[in-house]
């Protein structure tokens, strides 16, 4: 289960999870191929504007796009007898409202080699699945989601991994879950040839494999245990524990990565974890989270979401090297006050003790600039920076429009010149319609 960074998820695409849960292996009350089947598309309007209150890399003043999405999602049951087979299949369709070469490259739309953003773009992709008891692999492309390996779903379409995954839920309240997977698609693009690109590693070598298992799923209290491999980069090593109790939960995670084969990315060797709180009473809820990373190098990943630590946010993960970091939060629930699905979020994160300079030379996150003759840190020394979140979310609940929501959020980062990050205001607004054929 995640517990680091799912609100963005939660509130983009709260149907996600039923939707690809073919993908991410299966109902299992499913029976026949057809009769378990289903289909359903989601309607996604996504408006993003960045805007830059300092120079930006791409040396635009703002980023701004408008567009419209079509997620369509087939998800069939299996094939009565001992072993079942099925069938799992995607296809996305995305349309250009409103860009310029200007403003283009807020991940909604592929970019064209002139810096203009494409008019349109689709995609499409599927999964076989086979199914034994309570054990369910599934090979092909889809969606993943685990603590050391999870696809994003924050702009207009979600990213896709290629290769196979094992899910077995043969122990009750025990979930082991293996996998391997060697080809991706980005999020704005068409392609399952893309790579995924963390800070400094990245998937160009060859994939990454993983195995893991959540403990205790059906208790109050429940964890977590992963190990992945990057090729060529590092092992990672992933355990958390939580405390569900009406009224409080707890949360504890923690990571360990060590450089590994060719250490394409440089030596690392880093801790990282946080530590969190919820109190809710009544409509209101709060938070408080504190973060820390051990080591000269950030505390790295690939695939946009595979990094469940408290503070690792819409805009920033507070991950830089020997940073500690606090977060609070606070939420607001209007069913309280007779208006069902509005929920209100704000929150506010503080980084600091950022310092970049120790990072091994010649690595990823210190590299050799050939046209100066030094090496130069991603990060330097005393580095600080903030992120404030503001979040309203609202779902129809019930009538012809059951089921659309609408998202609005306001994001601001202030960071110093040793955090190297962008002094930046975004605003999203995001429309979603689910159109739920259902079972064939």
């Amino acid at each position: 289960m995640k517990f680091g960074k799912q609100d963005f998820r939660a509130g983009l695409s709260f149907w996600i999870p039923a939707l690809f849960a073919g993908t991410a292996l299966a109902d299992e009350s499913a029976q026949g191929f057809l009769d378990g089947a289903t289909l359903d598309v989601l309607s996604r309007n996504f408006y993003l504007n960045s805007d830059y209150r300092s120079p930006s890399p791409s040396g635009k003043s703002y980023k701004q796009e408008w567009a419209q999405g079509f997620i369509g999602a087939f998800e069939s049951g299996f094939t009565p007898g001992t072993i079942g087979f099925g069938l799992d299949a995607h296809a996305f369709a995305g349309f250009k409202l409103d860009s310029g070469k200007g403003h283009s490259g807020t991940g909604l739309l592929p970019v064209d080699a002139e810096g203009r953003s494409e008019d349109n773009y689709s995609s499409g992709g599927g999964a076989l699945k086979i199914k034994a008891s309570r054990t369910t692999l599934a090979f092909g492309e889809m969606m993943v989601e685990t603590p050391v390996f999870d696809t994003a779903d924050k702009r207009l379409q979600p990213e896709y991994a290629t290769g196979f995954l094992l899910d077995s839920h043969e122990i009750d309240g025990v979930n082991l879950v293996a996998g391997h997977f060697t080809a991706f698609k980005n999020q704005d693009s068409s392609s399952s040839k893309g790579n995924f690109y963390g800070y400094g590693a990245n998937t160009e070598a060859g994939g990454i494999s993983f195995v893991g298992t959540d403990l205790f799923t059906q208790s109050p209290v429940g964890g977590a245990l992963y190990a992945s491999e990057l090729t060529d980069t590092w092992h990672q090593y992933y355990a958390n524990l939580h405390l569900k109790q009406p009224g409080v939960f707890l949360d504890a995670n923690l990571y360990h990565t060590r450089d590994t084969g060719e250490a394409l990315a440089g030596a690392i060797d880093n801790t990282a974890f946080s530590l969190s709180g919820k109190y809710t009473v009544d409509a209101h809820a709060f938070t408080l989270a504190y973060q820390k990373i051990n080591g000269d190098t950030p505390f790295d990943f690939v695939g946009g979401d595979s990094i469940y630590l408290a503070n690792s946010i819409k805009y920033a993960d507070f991950n830089g090297a020997h940073e500690q970091s606090w977060q609070a939060r606070y939420d607001l629930d209007f069913s309280t006050f007779g208006i069902p699905g509005l929920k209100f979020m704000t929150r506010y994160v503080t980084g600091s003790q950022i310092d970049g300079t120790h990072a091994p030379k010649g690595g990823a996150y210190n590299p050799f600039d050939a046209s100066t003759g030094e090496y130069v840190p991603q990060q330097g020394d005393g580095g600080r920076h903030w992120e404030r979140d503001i979040d309203l979310h609202y779902i129809v609940q019930s009538g012809a429009a059951k089921g659309l929501s609408l998202q609005l959020s306001h994001v601001s980062h202030r960071a110093n010149a040793a955090q190297a990050g962008d002094d930046i205001d975004r605003v999203y607004v995001v429309i979603e319609y689910p159109l739920n054929i259902g079972h064939l």
